[in-house]
């Protein structure tokens, strides 16, 4: 089921949700850790970015000398072209230019740039940054931002959340590198799903036991209670971050249990005790409920869920398809009548499981089978 908070942010297109610094850290230290040059002479553009609230911009000129960057550039959005307006009040930062614009600085967006040690204290980070304002709104459709993606070689941000399936198409057409954060649902989505299936992106090295706090100027009530206002942080159970960037922890593979050892011993009642997995009745494969319950000794394939990508290794399992749309799996033995459907829904859409004559349709699935040696 869809988080409530990020239902409820792409309805009301309330993106303003920024990313904590020690979250930014966590997963760039990933990357570092699989290759420490992955940064090294690369120009790094943060769009969609604002460094008066967002860390993105401040965590990667700090570490500017570090990663050995050729070059950062943040932008962001005009005040006035936003959904949700806050009461903007310009920072000292802003002000004190010479080209302060009080017209500029809420409909134009700005452009920040990171290259020289522009202070002279020997050292880059973001005491250097100079900014500028932008020719338009900083919408990263525009010409404008478009031209500086072109010119980027890794694109790096926390992406309106409404708008995630058009900005992440907007990075593929351009073939560069990307660290993005987007809803875990995105992964069914027809434009992104074949991009996970032939190993073109993945997933992140992950939020903190798969939730993820952001900070926020609107002190609203995102209906379940995960607004904190003591803390002003916002949190979501379903976001992760996707990337085309190696790491090492997709190389790690999965331990499991023999299919034995999961209906004897795991931890989930629907699979201890049982005789066997489940079998769909429209997919030559076995329903795999839980990703800690997908057999070490079955060489078939099994439909699993789509959080399995959390801890998916493209060394111990290749992805065949899924079930939420057209299949293309090749394992698909079933079309089901309107008359089958009467009283289900789309089963077309879906794992489905036959208990007697009843059927029972399962949530989207991954179908994926073991890799051989």
């Amino acid at each position: 089921m869809p988080n409530s908070n990020l239902t409820e942010a792409q309805r009301a297109k309330n993106d303003e949700f920024y990313t904590q610094y020690p979250d930014i850290e966590k997963e760039i230290s990933a990357y570092l850790d699989f290759n420490p040059d992955v940064f090294r002479g690369k120009t790094v553009l943060l769009p969609c970015d604002d460094p008066e609230w967002s860390n993105f911009t401040k965590y990667f000129a700090q570490n500017f000398e570090r990663f050995g960057l050729k070059k950062l550039i943040s932008t962001s959005y005009a005040v006035e072209s936003k959904k949700y307006k806050s009461g903007y009040q310009p920072t000292l930062f802003e002000t004190r230019a010479s080209y302060y614009d009080e017209v500029k600085t809420v409909q134009n967006g700005k452009i920040f740039s990171l290259t020289h040690d522009k202070t002279g204290d020997h050292k880059v980070n973001v005491d250097d940054l100079e900014w500028h304002y932008l020719a338009g709104d900083g919408d990263f459709r525009s010409p404008e931002i478009k031209k500086l993606r072109d010119e980027s070689d890794i694109i790096i941000t926390n992406p309106p959340f409404s708008l995630f399936r058009e900005f992440l198409t907007w990075i593929i057409e351009s073939g560069k590198q990307f660290i993005v954060i987007g809803s875990l649902n995105a992964i069914t989505y027809k434009e992104i799903f074949p991009l996970i299936k032939n190993d073109k992106i993945w997933l992140g090295n992950g939020f903190h036991a798969g939730n993820a706090y952001f900070s926020t100027p609107f002190a609203r009530d995102y209906g379940d209670g995960v607004y904190n206002p003591e803390t002003g942080l916002v949190k979501f159970r379903n976001v992760c971050w996707f990337t085309n960037l190696d790491h090492g922890r997709r190389h790690q593979p999965l331990p499991l249990m023999t299919m034995a050892d999961n209906l004897k011993y795991s931890k989930h009642k629907e699979i201890k005790g049982k005789q066997s997995y489940d079998r769909y009745d429209n997919y030559n494969a076995i329903e795999v409920p839980f990703t800690d319950s997908i057999p070490s000794d079955f060489d078939g394939v099994m439909g699993v869920p789509i959080s399995f990508l959390d801890k998916y290794s493209p060394d111990q399992f290749e992805i065949l398809g899924i079930t939420d749309r057209i299949d293309n799996s090749g394992v698909k033995i079933k079309e089901y009548t309107e008359q089958d459907m009467s009283n289900y829904g789309d089963l077309n859409r879906r794992g489905v499981i036959k208990i007697g004559d009843e059927y029972k349709p399962t949530y989207a699935r991954l179908l994926i089978r073991k890799r051989t040696i």
